[in-house]
Protein backbone atom coordinates (compact mmCIF):
# COMPACT_ATOMS: atom_id res chain seq x y z
CA UNK A 1 0.00 0.00 0.00
CA UNK A 2 1.52 3.06 -0.96
CA UNK A 3 1.32 5.85 2.04
CA UNK A 4 0.79 9.29 1.49
CA UNK A 5 0.15 12.62 3.32
CA UNK A 6 -2.74 13.97 2.23
CA UNK A 7 -6.68 16.06 2.30
CA UNK A 8 -9.09 13.88 4.95
CA UNK A 9 -12.55 13.65 4.22
CA UNK A 10 -15.17 16.06 5.40
CA UNK A 11 -16.41 15.69 8.41
CA UNK A 12 -18.98 12.41 8.80
CA UNK A 13 -21.81 15.42 10.32
CA UNK A 14 -21.00 17.69 7.63
CA UNK A 15 -24.89 19.67 7.48
CA UNK A 16 -26.36 19.87 3.96
CA UNK A 17 -28.92 22.22 3.17
CA UNK A 18 -30.62 21.62 -0.24
CA UNK A 19 -32.35 24.60 -1.51
CA UNK A 20 -36.36 24.95 -1.67
CA UNK A 21 -36.35 25.22 -5.92
CA UNK A 22 -34.32 22.23 -6.38
CA UNK A 23 -36.85 20.19 -4.17
CA UNK A 24 -40.10 21.63 -5.82
CA UNK A 25 -38.95 20.87 -9.50
CA UNK A 26 -38.48 17.12 -8.57
CA UNK A 27 -41.02 14.78 -8.67
CA UNK A 28 -41.98 12.06 -5.73
CA UNK A 29 -41.15 8.34 -5.75
CA UNK A 30 -43.12 5.82 -3.67
CA UNK A 31 -41.45 3.38 -2.19
CA UNK A 32 -42.68 -0.52 -1.11
CA UNK A 33 -45.28 0.34 2.04
CA UNK A 34 -44.32 -2.96 4.05
CA UNK A 35 -41.77 -4.77 5.11
CA UNK A 36 -40.03 -7.58 3.11
CA UNK A 37 -41.37 -11.01 3.38
CA UNK A 38 -39.14 -13.69 4.84
CA UNK A 39 -38.68 -17.13 4.34
CA UNK A 40 -42.47 -19.22 3.78
CA UNK A 41 -44.83 -19.49 1.30
CA UNK A 42 -43.84 -15.73 -0.08
CA UNK A 43 -39.85 -15.31 -0.26
CA UNK A 44 -39.17 -11.79 -0.68
CA UNK A 45 -37.30 -11.46 -4.47
CA UNK A 46 -36.49 -8.86 -6.72
CA UNK A 47 -38.75 -8.17 -9.63
CA UNK A 48 -36.86 -7.56 -12.77
CA UNK A 49 -39.41 -5.68 -14.77
CA UNK A 50 -39.27 -2.21 -16.20
CA UNK A 51 -39.62 0.35 -13.52
CA UNK A 52 -38.65 -1.89 -10.99
CA UNK A 53 -35.14 -1.57 -8.44
CA UNK A 54 -34.68 -4.32 -5.95
CA UNK A 55 -37.26 -3.28 -3.26
CA UNK A 56 -38.08 0.33 -4.16
CA UNK A 57 -40.78 0.89 -6.64
CA UNK A 58 -39.98 3.77 -9.26
CA UNK A 59 -42.44 5.10 -11.87
CA UNK A 60 -41.95 3.47 -14.88
CA UNK A 61 -39.50 5.58 -17.48
CA UNK A 62 -40.82 6.68 -20.73
CA UNK A 63 -38.59 8.41 -23.24
CA UNK A 64 -39.42 11.75 -21.51
CA UNK A 65 -36.89 13.41 -19.27
CA UNK A 66 -38.41 12.76 -15.92
CA UNK A 67 -37.42 14.33 -13.12
CA UNK A 68 -37.06 11.89 -9.58
CA UNK A 69 -37.47 12.07 -6.19
CA UNK A 70 -35.76 9.47 -3.57
CA UNK A 71 -38.08 9.17 -0.75
CA UNK A 72 -37.14 5.56 0.89
CA UNK A 73 -39.83 4.32 2.72
CA UNK A 74 -39.01 4.41 6.66
CA UNK A 75 -39.68 0.18 6.66
CA UNK A 76 -36.77 -0.63 4.78
CA UNK A 77 -34.20 1.38 6.55
CA UNK A 78 -36.11 -0.30 10.35
CA UNK A 79 -35.66 -3.31 8.75
CA UNK A 80 -31.67 -2.47 7.48
CA UNK A 81 -31.52 -1.45 11.28
CA UNK A 82 -32.87 -4.61 12.50
CA UNK A 83 -30.50 -6.98 10.25
CA UNK A 84 -27.86 -4.78 11.52
CA UNK A 85 -28.33 -5.50 15.15
CA UNK A 86 -28.92 -9.24 14.52
CA UNK A 87 -25.54 -9.65 12.63
CA UNK A 88 -24.12 -12.90 12.94
CA UNK A 89 -20.32 -12.31 12.44
CA UNK A 90 -17.22 -15.21 11.89
CA UNK A 91 -14.34 -15.50 14.00
CA UNK A 92 -11.15 -13.08 13.99
CA UNK A 93 -9.02 -13.57 11.02
CA UNK A 94 -5.28 -15.62 12.06
CA UNK A 95 -3.61 -12.69 10.49
CA UNK A 96 -2.47 -9.48 11.96
CA UNK A 97 -2.95 -7.57 8.99
CA UNK A 98 -5.75 -7.44 5.62
CA UNK A 99 -4.19 -9.92 3.73
CA UNK A 100 -7.31 -12.59 4.29
CA UNK A 101 -9.89 -9.46 3.93
CA UNK A 102 -11.48 -6.76 5.67
CA UNK A 103 -10.69 -7.20 9.24
CA UNK A 104 -13.14 -8.23 11.95
CA UNK A 105 -12.40 -5.09 13.88
CA UNK A 106 -13.15 -3.26 11.02
CA UNK A 107 -16.06 -4.43 10.10
CA UNK A 108 -17.21 -4.12 13.60
CA UNK A 109 -17.01 -0.43 14.02
CA UNK A 110 -18.27 0.01 10.03
CA UNK A 111 -21.29 -1.54 10.79
CA UNK A 112 -21.77 -0.35 14.29
CA UNK A 113 -21.69 3.30 12.89
CA UNK A 114 -24.12 2.01 10.44
CA UNK A 115 -26.54 1.09 12.32
CA UNK A 116 -26.42 3.84 15.40
CA UNK A 117 -25.02 7.08 13.22
CA UNK A 118 -25.53 6.69 9.76
CA UNK A 119 -28.33 8.94 8.38
CA UNK A 120 -29.88 8.29 4.93
CA UNK A 121 -32.37 10.75 4.82
CA UNK A 122 -28.85 13.11 4.46
CA UNK A 123 -27.71 11.74 1.56
CA UNK A 124 -31.42 11.95 0.15
CA UNK A 125 -31.63 15.55 0.95
CA UNK A 126 -28.29 16.19 -1.19
CA UNK A 127 -29.09 14.29 -4.04
CA UNK A 128 -32.71 15.25 -4.48
CA UNK A 129 -31.40 19.08 -4.01
CA UNK A 130 -28.94 18.66 -6.96
CA UNK A 131 -31.53 17.21 -10.05
CA UNK A 132 -31.88 13.66 -10.69
CA UNK A 133 -33.91 11.98 -13.61
CA UNK A 134 -34.82 9.16 -15.55
CA UNK A 135 -35.34 8.55 -19.07
CA UNK A 136 -36.09 5.03 -21.15
CA UNK A 137 -32.90 4.14 -23.53
CA UNK A 138 -32.63 0.78 -25.51
CA UNK A 139 -35.73 -0.25 -23.26
CA UNK A 140 -34.72 0.33 -20.28
CA UNK A 141 -34.94 3.43 -17.25
CA UNK A 142 -31.88 4.96 -16.78
CA UNK A 143 -31.31 7.20 -13.98
CA UNK A 144 -28.68 10.56 -14.34
CA UNK A 145 -27.86 13.45 -12.07
CA UNK A 146 -27.75 16.71 -14.32
CA UNK A 147 -26.12 19.73 -12.87
CA UNK A 148 -26.01 22.40 -14.91
CA UNK A 149 -23.00 25.23 -14.40
CA UNK A 150 -24.21 29.47 -14.06
CA UNK A 151 -21.37 29.79 -17.06
CA UNK A 152 -23.46 30.30 -20.01
CA UNK A 153 -20.54 28.62 -22.34
CA UNK A 154 -19.71 25.79 -19.92
CA UNK A 155 -18.59 22.24 -21.80
CA UNK A 156 -20.88 19.54 -21.82
CA UNK A 157 -19.79 16.55 -19.35
CA UNK A 158 -20.67 12.76 -19.16
CA UNK A 159 -19.00 11.12 -16.08
CA UNK A 160 -19.52 6.98 -16.11
CA UNK A 161 -18.45 5.02 -12.99
CA UNK A 162 -17.28 1.25 -12.51
CA UNK A 163 -17.86 -1.26 -9.51
CA UNK A 164 -18.20 -1.31 -6.48
CA UNK A 165 -18.45 2.47 -7.33
CA UNK A 166 -22.07 4.81 -8.33
CA UNK A 167 -23.00 7.88 -9.15
CA UNK A 168 -21.63 8.43 -5.60
CA UNK A 169 -18.74 8.74 -6.50
CA UNK A 170 -18.47 11.77 -8.71
CA UNK A 171 -21.00 13.77 -5.98
CA UNK A 172 -18.08 16.05 -4.62
CA UNK A 173 -16.44 16.79 -8.24
CA UNK A 174 -20.03 18.45 -9.01
CA UNK A 175 -18.90 21.85 -7.72
CA UNK A 176 -14.96 22.40 -8.87
CA UNK A 177 -17.11 21.35 -12.48
CA UNK A 178 -19.45 23.53 -12.61
CA UNK A 179 -18.31 26.30 -10.50
CA UNK A 180 -14.69 26.09 -11.23
CA UNK A 181 -14.18 30.13 -10.45
CA UNK A 182 -15.00 29.50 -6.98
CA UNK A 183 -12.66 26.31 -7.00
CA UNK A 184 -9.62 28.05 -8.44
CA UNK A 185 -10.11 27.38 -12.04
CA UNK A 186 -11.95 30.21 -14.42
CA UNK A 187 -15.22 30.77 -16.08
CA UNK A 188 -13.77 28.94 -19.32
CA UNK A 189 -13.42 25.64 -17.17
CA UNK A 190 -16.78 25.33 -16.29
CA UNK A 191 -18.82 22.09 -16.61
CA UNK A 192 -22.43 21.47 -17.72
CA UNK A 193 -22.77 17.55 -15.64
CA UNK A 194 -24.35 14.52 -17.04
CA UNK A 195 -24.17 11.90 -14.26
CA UNK A 196 -25.74 8.41 -15.32
CA UNK A 197 -26.22 5.27 -13.21
CA UNK A 198 -25.06 2.32 -15.18
CA UNK A 199 -27.86 -0.14 -16.34
CA UNK A 200 -28.22 -2.79 -13.08
CA UNK A 201 -27.09 -0.02 -11.11
CA UNK A 202 -28.46 2.36 -8.48
CA UNK A 203 -31.80 4.16 -9.63
CA UNK A 204 -31.42 3.23 -13.27
CA UNK A 205 -33.47 -0.17 -14.37
CA UNK A 206 -31.60 -3.78 -14.17
CA UNK A 207 -31.68 -5.66 -17.19
CA UNK A 208 -34.05 -8.32 -17.74
CA UNK A 209 -31.71 -10.10 -20.27
CA UNK A 210 -28.42 -10.45 -21.83
CA UNK A 211 -26.83 -8.51 -23.91
CA UNK A 212 -26.19 -5.29 -21.83
CA UNK A 213 -21.32 -4.57 -22.84
CA UNK A 214 -19.81 -1.27 -22.21
CA UNK A 215 -20.92 -1.24 -25.74
CA UNK A 216 -24.69 -0.99 -25.60
CA UNK A 217 -24.10 1.10 -22.59
CA UNK A 218 -22.17 3.93 -24.23
CA UNK A 219 -24.54 3.69 -27.24
CA UNK A 220 -27.31 4.72 -24.47
CA UNK A 221 -24.94 7.10 -23.23
CA UNK A 222 -24.45 8.45 -26.67
CA UNK A 223 -28.77 8.79 -26.77
CA UNK A 224 -28.68 10.77 -23.35
CA UNK A 225 -27.17 13.70 -24.36
CA UNK A 226 -28.54 13.84 -27.58
CA UNK A 227 -31.94 13.54 -25.81
CA UNK A 228 -30.33 16.26 -23.52
CA UNK A 229 -29.54 18.19 -26.31
CA UNK A 230 -25.96 18.55 -26.12
CA UNK A 231 -24.32 18.66 -29.55
CA UNK A 232 -20.72 18.55 -28.52
CA UNK A 233 -19.24 17.56 -25.15
CA UNK A 234 -16.16 15.39 -23.39
CA UNK A 235 -16.61 11.76 -21.90
CA UNK A 236 -14.62 10.66 -18.92
CA UNK A 237 -14.80 7.52 -17.30
CA UNK A 238 -12.70 4.82 -14.74
CA UNK A 239 -13.27 1.11 -14.27
CA UNK A 240 -15.69 0.17 -16.15
CA UNK A 241 -17.35 3.43 -16.59
CA UNK A 242 -13.36 3.82 -18.73
CA UNK A 243 -14.72 0.92 -20.56
CA UNK A 244 -17.54 2.63 -21.66
CA UNK A 245 -16.11 5.90 -22.52
CA UNK A 246 -13.77 3.84 -24.54
CA UNK A 247 -16.66 2.59 -26.26
CA UNK A 248 -18.54 5.55 -26.87
CA UNK A 249 -15.03 6.73 -28.36
CA UNK A 250 -14.87 4.24 -30.75
CA UNK A 251 -18.67 5.03 -31.48
CA UNK A 252 -17.68 8.65 -31.66
CA UNK A 253 -20.89 9.94 -32.02
CA UNK A 254 -22.24 13.06 -33.37
CA UNK A 255 -20.63 15.50 -30.73
CA UNK A 256 -18.24 13.83 -28.93
CA UNK A 257 -14.99 15.86 -28.86
CA UNK A 258 -12.87 13.45 -26.33
CA UNK A 259 -12.63 11.15 -24.02
CA UNK A 260 -11.01 11.27 -20.43
CA UNK A 261 -9.80 8.04 -18.82
CA UNK A 262 -8.47 7.77 -15.04
CA UNK A 263 -8.22 3.95 -15.86
CA UNK A 264 -8.13 2.46 -19.21
CA UNK A 265 -10.10 -0.28 -20.70
CA UNK A 266 -6.77 -2.32 -22.09
CA UNK A 267 -5.46 -1.74 -18.24
CA UNK A 268 -5.44 -5.98 -17.76
CA UNK A 269 -4.33 -6.80 -21.35
CA UNK A 270 -1.93 -3.96 -22.05
CA UNK A 271 -0.34 -3.76 -26.04
CA UNK A 272 2.55 -4.96 -25.19
CA UNK A 273 5.73 -5.62 -28.23
CA UNK A 274 9.09 -6.54 -28.36
CA UNK A 275 11.17 -5.87 -25.35
CA UNK A 276 9.43 -4.08 -22.42
CA UNK A 277 10.66 -1.00 -20.83
CA UNK A 278 11.11 -0.66 -17.22
CA UNK A 279 8.10 1.13 -16.96
CA UNK A 280 5.94 -1.39 -18.75
CA UNK A 281 7.50 -4.00 -16.43
CA UNK A 282 6.47 -2.19 -13.24
CA UNK A 283 2.81 -1.84 -14.56
CA UNK A 284 2.81 -6.11 -16.28
CA UNK A 285 4.04 -6.45 -12.18
CA UNK A 286 1.42 -4.77 -11.07
CA UNK A 287 -1.82 -7.11 -12.99
CA UNK A 288 0.43 -9.97 -11.58
CA UNK A 289 0.27 -8.71 -7.95
CA UNK A 290 -3.73 -8.03 -8.52
CA UNK A 291 -4.08 -11.50 -9.91
CA UNK A 292 -2.68 -13.27 -7.34
CA UNK A 293 -3.67 -11.16 -4.32
CA UNK A 294 -6.79 -9.37 -5.05
CA UNK A 295 -8.77 -10.47 -8.43
CA UNK A 296 -11.09 -13.43 -6.18
CA UNK A 297 -13.93 -11.06 -6.56
CA UNK A 298 -13.46 -10.48 -10.43
CA UNK A 299 -13.75 -14.65 -11.00
CA UNK A 300 -16.60 -14.61 -8.84
CA UNK A 301 -18.29 -11.91 -10.44
CA UNK A 302 -17.19 -12.81 -14.23
CA UNK A 303 -18.66 -16.77 -13.72
CA UNK A 304 -21.18 -17.06 -11.19
CA UNK A 305 -22.64 -12.95 -10.22
CA UNK A 306 -26.22 -15.37 -9.29
CA UNK A 307 -24.71 -16.94 -6.67
CA UNK A 308 -22.59 -14.02 -4.91
CA UNK A 309 -26.08 -12.12 -5.11
CA UNK A 310 -27.89 -14.43 -3.07
CA UNK A 311 -25.33 -13.96 -0.05
CA UNK A 312 -25.07 -10.29 -0.52
CA UNK A 313 -28.74 -9.17 -1.25
CA UNK A 314 -29.55 -11.26 2.13
CA UNK A 315 -26.88 -9.77 4.54
CA UNK A 316 -26.05 -5.59 5.15
CA UNK A 317 -22.55 -7.25 6.64
CA UNK A 318 -21.95 -9.26 3.37
CA UNK A 319 -22.62 -6.25 1.36
CA UNK A 320 -20.87 -4.04 3.23
CA UNK A 321 -17.72 -6.14 3.61
CA UNK A 322 -17.38 -6.95 -0.41
CA UNK A 323 -17.53 -3.48 -1.07
CA UNK A 324 -15.48 -1.97 1.51
CA UNK A 325 -12.89 -4.39 0.98
CA UNK A 326 -12.59 -2.45 -2.53
CA UNK A 327 -12.19 1.13 -0.48
CA UNK A 328 -9.54 -0.36 1.55
CA UNK A 329 -7.36 -2.11 -0.86
CA UNK A 330 -7.44 0.57 -3.95
CA UNK A 331 -8.07 4.02 -2.22
CA UNK A 332 -4.86 5.46 -1.85
CA UNK A 333 -4.94 5.71 1.72
CA UNK A 334 -2.64 5.12 5.43
CA UNK A 335 -4.26 1.79 6.29
CA UNK A 336 -7.98 2.88 6.24
CA UNK A 337 -10.10 3.95 3.83
CA UNK A 338 -11.27 6.56 6.30
CA UNK A 339 -7.73 8.31 5.96
CA UNK A 340 -9.60 9.37 2.33
CA UNK A 341 -13.22 8.97 2.36
CA UNK A 342 -15.76 9.63 5.37
CA UNK A 343 -17.32 6.84 6.78
CA UNK A 344 -20.65 8.83 5.86
CA UNK A 345 -19.34 8.78 2.41
CA UNK A 346 -18.82 5.43 1.86
CA UNK A 347 -21.85 4.16 3.33
CA UNK A 348 -23.79 6.51 1.35
CA UNK A 349 -22.37 3.86 -1.60
CA UNK A 350 -22.92 1.10 0.33
CA UNK A 351 -26.59 1.27 1.32
CA UNK A 352 -27.19 2.64 -2.30
CA UNK A 353 -26.20 -0.92 -3.23
CA UNK A 354 -28.26 -2.39 -0.32
CA UNK A 355 -31.45 -0.71 -0.87
CA UNK A 356 -31.92 -1.07 -4.54
CA UNK A 357 -30.95 -4.69 -3.69
CA UNK A 358 -27.99 -3.83 -6.92
CA UNK A 359 -25.46 -6.77 -5.67
CA UNK A 360 -26.24 -9.38 -8.47
CA UNK A 361 -27.26 -7.12 -11.36
CA UNK A 362 -24.25 -4.84 -10.62
CA UNK A 363 -22.28 -7.88 -10.49
CA UNK A 364 -23.85 -9.36 -13.43
CA UNK A 365 -21.28 -6.36 -15.87
CA UNK A 366 -18.20 -8.57 -15.02
CA UNK A 367 -19.97 -11.86 -16.60
CA UNK A 368 -21.46 -9.87 -19.72
CA UNK A 369 -18.04 -8.50 -20.82
CA UNK A 370 -16.48 -11.01 -19.28
CA UNK A 371 -13.83 -12.70 -22.22
CA UNK A 372 -13.43 -9.68 -24.46
CA UNK A 373 -11.02 -9.48 -26.25
CA UNK A 374 -8.85 -7.71 -29.12
CA UNK A 375 -7.33 -3.66 -28.11
CA UNK A 376 -9.69 -0.87 -28.65
CA UNK A 377 -8.15 1.67 -30.69
CA UNK A 378 -9.43 5.45 -30.61
CA UNK A 379 -8.13 7.93 -33.27
CA UNK A 380 -9.89 10.82 -31.65
CA UNK A 381 -8.46 13.15 -28.75
CA UNK A 382 -7.91 11.02 -25.70
CA UNK A 383 -6.45 11.77 -22.05
CA UNK A 384 -5.17 9.29 -19.99
CA UNK A 385 -4.35 10.77 -16.19
CA UNK A 386 -2.85 8.01 -13.82
CA UNK A 387 -2.81 8.04 -10.25
CA UNK A 388 -0.62 7.30 -8.18
CA UNK A 389 -2.53 4.14 -6.10
CA UNK A 390 -3.78 2.87 -9.15
CA UNK A 391 -4.38 -0.49 -9.66
CA UNK A 392 -2.64 -0.64 -12.88
CA UNK A 393 -0.51 2.46 -13.58
CA UNK A 394 -0.17 2.56 -17.07
CA UNK A 395 2.82 3.86 -19.00
CA UNK A 396 2.60 6.23 -21.66
CA UNK A 397 3.64 3.97 -24.25
CA UNK A 398 0.66 1.56 -24.00
CA UNK A 399 -1.64 4.89 -23.92
CA UNK A 400 0.03 5.67 -27.67
CA UNK A 401 -0.36 2.37 -28.98
CA UNK A 402 -3.97 2.79 -27.95
CA UNK A 403 -4.96 6.05 -28.79
CA UNK A 404 -3.31 7.71 -32.06
CA UNK A 405 -4.31 11.29 -30.50
CA UNK A 406 -3.30 10.85 -27.33
CA UNK A 407 -3.46 14.86 -26.55
CA UNK A 408 -2.88 14.61 -22.61
CA UNK A 409 -1.12 11.91 -20.81
CA UNK A 410 0.08 12.66 -17.03
CA UNK A 411 1.09 10.62 -14.74
CA UNK A 412 2.53 13.21 -11.91
CA UNK A 413 -0.41 13.46 -9.98
CA UNK A 414 0.37 13.55 -6.28
CA UNK A 415 -2.48 11.49 -4.71
CA UNK A 416 -4.99 9.47 -5.36
CA UNK A 417 -6.21 6.11 -5.98
CA UNK A 418 -8.59 3.93 -7.97
CA UNK A 419 -11.56 6.17 -7.16
CA UNK A 420 -10.17 9.28 -7.93
CA UNK A 421 -12.89 11.63 -8.01
CA UNK A 422 -14.08 10.32 -4.72
CA UNK A 423 -11.04 10.35 -3.04
CA UNK A 424 -9.46 13.59 -4.46
CA UNK A 425 -12.48 15.47 -6.27
CA UNK A 426 -9.83 19.14 -6.80
CA UNK A 427 -7.01 16.65 -7.92
CA UNK A 428 -9.47 15.10 -10.48
CA UNK A 429 -11.64 18.46 -11.77
CA UNK A 430 -8.24 19.94 -12.38
CA UNK A 431 -7.31 16.70 -14.46
CA UNK A 432 -10.33 16.61 -16.87
CA UNK A 433 -9.88 20.55 -16.91
CA UNK A 434 -6.24 20.37 -18.56
CA UNK A 435 -7.49 18.09 -21.07
CA UNK A 436 -10.83 19.64 -21.94
CA UNK A 437 -8.72 23.06 -22.59
CA UNK A 438 -6.51 21.24 -25.55
CA UNK A 439 -9.67 19.99 -27.17
CA UNK A 440 -12.55 22.18 -26.40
Amino acid sequence: MRISRQPGPAADTAPFQPSRRSLLRTATVAGLATAPAVLGADLAFAGTATGTVGPLQLPEATEQITPLHINVPETLLKDLRHRLASVRLPERETVDDASQGVQLAKQIGLLRYWRTRYDWRRFERRINALGQYRTRIDGLGIHFLHARSRHADATPLILTHGWPGSFVEFLKTIGPLTDPTAHGGTAQDAFHVVIPSQPGFGFSDRPGGTGWTTARTAAAWATLMERLGYTRYIAQGGDWGGGVTTQLGRLRPNGLLGTHLNFPEYAFAPPVTGTVTAAEQAALDEIQTFSAQYSGYFQEQSTRPQTIGYALADSPSGQASWIYEKFLDWTDNTGTPQGVLSTDEILDNITLYWLTDTAASSARIYWQNYGASGLTKLDLPVGLSVFPHELVRSPRIWAERAYSDLVYFNDQIPYGGHFAAFEQPQLFAEEVRKFTRLVK
